[in-house]
């Protein structure tokens, strides 16, 4: 069986690139025929390793340089493709020359399976695609995270897909009630766990891990975590990532007098390691798709404290068993809740060894089966129903 997927930037860092790799090599490994087609590379090695038996191809080669950010926004607007709406996350990549590239390769497929992996991508192909393709769209964020206008073009062309694969039940349900017609599956990321040390809640260490960036909410973080060691304070804040948000992030940590007890960690390779380490994990997040970070830290046997943000946490946690939510964006609240955690190493412990159980429901031994079998499905034309394919 032929499986393409089409990624922005195969070459880059994120989340989705490496779910997407992961999910590559497993397709590779069942005997299938699996490219990964980056829409533009900007790098001369991709940041993941990609398995010899995968074909990676670019359509646009941008190693040469591109535009500064300033100049790139006058040159997007001035000419941006026709297709990729105004909203999209990656919208400024979409100029006229690298929509119209995506066009003419999707366009002239004949056969197999192509799955494209972001709102821009899956618009293109809804609506180019020959009929002869099975297309297959994955959503890796909730819907009400996209622009208006995003949200409009979704409900207009997601009907021409075969499946439509996203990560959590909420989002199952809100895909369903914008494109009815069209059957929406629940496959969530898989996290590989082998290997992996357990903490025993010992070290008073919170640890958060992320893209400095406003959607992580690490600058709600920081006073809630701020508040609860006004009576805890021998416990410390580990925020590992990098992003545009580094100094104010800093500054916050500053002004609050918290330098002593928060630190900014920047990229770590060996972040499971200082998962094992640490005893809570905190997410902080106003809007998640599935938060695999967390995912590994409860693989790491961590309870988890987090806001109830849409979506994510409460379609992977089971609230008092093996994490606490509180409601999103309340920072007192989430203060609260990381202050009564780190009081009670009985309750961590308790809570850690349900984290790392629920955590083994997204190992990939359970989850690459399942996009197997819906791909076996839609290439000997079964029907393919809408629901949950997995057991978390």
């Amino acid at each position: 069986m032929k499986i393409r997927y089409m990624l922005l930037h195969a070459y880059g860092m994120g989340g989705t690139i490496r779910t997407v790799v992961n999910q590559a090599t497993a397709m590779a490994e069942a005997g299938h025929d699996v490219e990964i087609v980056s829409v533009v590379r900007r790098r001369d090695e991709p940041q993941f390793a990609i398995d010899r038996r995968i074909t990676l191809s670019a359509l646009v080669d941008q190693r040469s340089g591109i535009e500064a950010d300033s100049l790139a926004r006058k040159v997007w607007r001035r000419a941006r493709g026709k297709i990729v709406p105004y909203g999209e996350f990656a919208a400024e990549y979409f100029t006229e020359r690298v929509e119209s590239a995506v066009i003419d390769y999707v366009s002239g497929l004949r056969d197999g399976i192509l799955v494209t992996t972001r709102p821009a991508l899956n618009l293109i192909s809804a609506r180019r695609a020959p009929s002869g393709v099975i297309r297959v769209a994955q959503e890796h964020m909730n819907v009400a995270s996209y622009h208006e206008a995003v949200r409009e073009q979704i409900g207009r062309h997601y009907g021409a897909f075969d499946a439509i694969a996203v990560l959590t039940e909420t989002s199952r349900r809100e895909y369903h009630a914008l494109v009815p017609g069209t059957p929406v599956v629940r496959i969530p990321n898989a996290v590989h766990m082998d290997g992996r040390k357990h903490s025993d809640q010992s070290n008073p260490l919170v640890i958060a891990v992320g893209r400095l960036v406003p959607q992580k909410g690490f600058d709600m973080l920081i006073p809630a975590f701020g508040a609860a060691t006004r009576e805890h304070p021998g416990w410390k804040l580990r925020i590992f990532g990098t992003g545009p948000s580094k100094e104010r992030l800093q500054a916050r940590i500053d002004e609050a007098g918290l330098g002593d007890r928060i630190r900014l960690m920047g990229r770590s390779n060996r972040i499971h390691e200082e998962l094992a380490k640490a005893s809570i994990y905190a997410l902080s997040s106003r809007i998640e798709g599935l938060p695999m970070a967390m995912i590994e830290a409860m693989g790491h046997a961590l309870p988890i404290v987090a806001f109830d943000c849409p979506t994510g946490p409460a379609d992977v946690l089971t609230p008092g068993k093996d994490g606490v939510l509180v409601p999103p964006r309340d920072v007192d609240a989430l203060g609260e809740a990381l202050g009564r955690v780190m009081a009670d190493r009985e309750l961590r412990q308790r809570m850690g060894a349900a984290a790392a159980e629920t955590a083994h429901g997204y190992t990939p031994h359970v989850v690459m089966p399942l996009w197997n079998d819906l791909f076996t499905d839609l290439a000997a034309g079964r029907p393919i129903g809408d629901g949950s394919r997995t057991a978390p």
